[in-house]
């Protein structure tokens, strides 16, 4: 890649609230051809602005398709094999919030921990001869964390639409979904264990470890990480 190239979300409040970030720190955003245009251009810096949806972002980071991009670190950790190897996030962004965490039916009085849901998995397994079944969109988030929290006794269901409704469906007897207020989940007869929280994400500026910085990607680089460290001193 010759020039620098950023990614921000296409739409929505994620959108919104990226180019008010980029403007506050100097570098304002104008989108070409219109709403409908999926090209930008910020101001007082040579790079290629593509407008893509999160996953888009956090794909094209972890794969070193971009050099810079604003995405939800829950989709950064989720996608990558190896997030250590694959990104770093430089500025959490303080919009954006939404929660990884596992919840279970309202109804186990006595599943209330990770290690509750283990011994629950081994009772389950013994009654029913299967396994519990986890619906989630998140499958590499779920398996490192229940494999840090030494829980095995599950088998993974990807959820295609509604997660936090499978429990009441019958699809699925445990969920790993985002929230930001828990509000649906409690609607839905689920509660969230006390160590489920698997990570507390919201938008963050990342860059990929993996892309090649030519000559004039590094001078813009040097631009924007000028601008990112005289408008965040804790950059």
């Amino acid at each position: 890649m010759s020039r620098l190239t950023i990614a921000v979300p296409s739409k929505g409040r994620l959108k919104e609230q990226t180019e008010a970030w980029l403007a506050g720190i100097g570098h304002p955003l104008r989108q070409i051809g219109g709403e409908r245009g999926y090209t930008a251009e910020i101001a007082g810096l040579d790079a290629e602005v593509r407008l893509l949806s999160a996953r888009e972002i956090a794909q094209g980071l972890i794969e070193g398709n971009l050099h810079f991009g604003v995405t939800g670190e829950d989709l950064l950790n989720d996608l990558s094999p190896d997030p250590a190897g694959d990104f770093r996030v430089l500025k959490r962004l303080g919009f954006g919030p939404a929660d990884v965490v596992v919840a279970v039916p309202q109804a186990w009085f006595d599943v209330d921990t990770m290690a509750d849901l283990e011994a629950a998995g081994a009772a389950f397994r013994k009654a029913h001869g299967r396994r519990l079944r986890v619906a989630t969109k998140y499958l590499r988030l779920t398996r490192r964390y229940f494999a840090q929290k030494s829980v095995g006794e599950y088998r993974l269901v990807e959820s295609a639409g509604a997660t936090e409704a499978a429990p009441a469906t019958g699809t699925a007897d445990v969920i790993v979904d985002i929230t930001t207020t828990g509000a649906t989940l409690k609607a839905n007869g689920l509660k969230i264990l006390r160590d489920g929280v698997i990570l507390k994400s919201e938008a963050a500026f990342a860059t990929s470890a993996r892309a090649q910085f030519s000559p004039s990607a590094a001078a813009a680089r040097a631009v924007l990480t000028g601008a990112l460290s005289q408008g965040d001193h804790d950059f």
